[in-house]
């Protein structure tokens, strides 16, 4: 298998275009299943994948039939995904390659299920009969290594090439898809994808697949910049006749105008929030009041009552890192980075607190890298502010917690080398 050098001097084995190639990787594939080595490497992205698979008890010769979503929910998704809003640019850009390369381009959501997909009709109707289908799933764990579930485990485009594919019955599918994050927070959207016969392959496709992408979240981007400014012309004359403290901020949190108080890049909303009075954790009890495109937060100063009597802290899936924090006036979920997602965890074994240095050990094997730590748990106290305290950093008095792991231990916060879930793994 041919080796290139990609940037900072990082080899990566190229995406497999001969027969022999495709044949040697069949062989590496084969004896991976026996149990047995083999004189052929696959590349590192795809061995990786095929041990998810393997660990997860998948039949290589299982069919990739999924149970389809019904098209109340599909629709209900595509309404509530932000790629509902660049579907038009992708495919522009793709649309007209796809079927003149007679494949397909697939947008799946953040869940691996199939939202939209478009292109050569023939293969369209191939697609059919491996259930590529809207509403079906492509995750890794219900269809094993393909570029789809693949691209959203690695969090990184990838190319997935006949005998590639842990399931047997895609041996005759090139694929190619990259994820598309949200570019305010980073959180993954979806992913698309091209995808088409072996015979079909193209080395560029990855990089085209890859741009467009890319492309998408700038224009998602740019659409944001102009909904906050047209909420903040409308906010801003309403804030300089308030007192006190108050926020205007999109429907996503994202804020377009403060007073009284530190601006915040985003304040951590309720799924389902509503007009009147509602505890948030980075605030305490707030007045809520709906503005157009936006809601108009106003903080009521005095006792809370509100306070945090539980926390939930959700590591089962890498790709869905939660902290859920339950009160007596509701629950509220937050997304967490991994590095969030490992201090909490710390924490969370340490109820007594960690130090700054204590948990600069914890996370980097480290010490001294007290200033990393000191402005990480600010960020994280700014959405926690009355679940975490200081001095030393802990979870607060009387909060009860409790931490999902996943059900395999080498799945926990699998790309974190953080020396205290290293020794969790390592223990389990």
């Amino acid at each position: 298998m041919r080796v290139e050098t990609g940037a900072a001097g990082v080899t990566r084995s190229a995406a497999p275009q001969s027969v022999r190639a495709t044949r040697g990787v069949h062989r590496a594939r084969e004896a991976r299943l026996a149990g047995d080595r083999s004189p052929v490497v696959p590349r590192a992205e795809i061995g990786a994948s095929w041990d998810r698979v393997l660990r997860s008890g998948l039949d290589p010769d299982q069919s990739t039939e999924s149970a389809l979503l019904q098209m109340n929910e599909i629709e209900r998704r595509r309404r509530t995904s932000t790629l509902g809003e660049v579907m038009p640019l992708l495919s522009e850009r793709l649309l007209l390659l796809a079927d003149a390369a007679q494949q397909i381009m697939v947008v799946t959501d953040a869940e691996g299920r199939v939202l939209w997909r478009q292109g050569n009709p023939g293969v369209l109707r191939r697609a059919d009969t491996v259930c590529l289908a809207e509403g079906a799933a492509w995750t890794e764990v219900s269809t094993g290594t393909n570029a789809i579930g693949t691209a959203l485990v690695s969090r990184a485009p990838v190319q997935v090439h006949a005998s590639e594919h842990f399931v047997r019955s895609l041996h005759n599918w090139t694929c190619a898809a990259a994820p598309v994050r949200d570019p305010r927070d980073g959180r993954m959207m979806g992913v698309v994808d091209m995808s088409g016969a072996a015979s079909t392959f193209h080395p560029t496709m990855l990089a085209l697949v890859g741009s467009v992408a890319r492309l998408a979240e700038s224009e998602i981007r740019n659409r944001h910049l102009q909904a906050i400014d047209r909420l903040r012309s409308v906010a801003s004359p309403l804030l300089c006749r308030m007192g006190g403290r108050a926020l205007a901020v999109d429907a996503h949190g994202w804020l377009a105008a403060v007073t009284g108080m530190p601006p915040v890049d985003r304040l951590p909303l309720p799924k389902s929030l509503q007009p009147g009075r509602v505890w948030l954790p980075s605030l305490g009890m707030c007045q809520v009041e709906p503005l157009p495109g936006g809601w108009l937060v106003q903080v009521t100063d005095g006792p809370s009552d509100g306070v945090p009597r539980r926390v939930v802290l959700d590591l089962s899936r890498p790709r869905g890192l939660t902290v859920n924090v339950v009160s007596a006036v509701g629950t509220w979920t937050q997304r967490l980075s991994p590095r969030h997602a490992e201090l909490l965890y710390a924490l969370a074994l340490h109820r007594e607190g960690r130090t700054a240095s204590e948990l600069a050990q914890d996370i980097f094997g480290d010490a001294t890298r007290t200033v990393t730590v000191r402005a990480e748990v600010s960020r994280i106290r700014r959405h926690l502010a009355e679940v975490l305290a200081h001095r030393p950093y802990r979870f607060g008095e009387g909060v009860e917690v409790e931490v999902i792991q996943p059900d395999h231990p080498a799945d926990l916060l699998p790309r974190s080398t953080a020396p205290v879930v290293v020794r969790a793994r390592t223990a389990a």
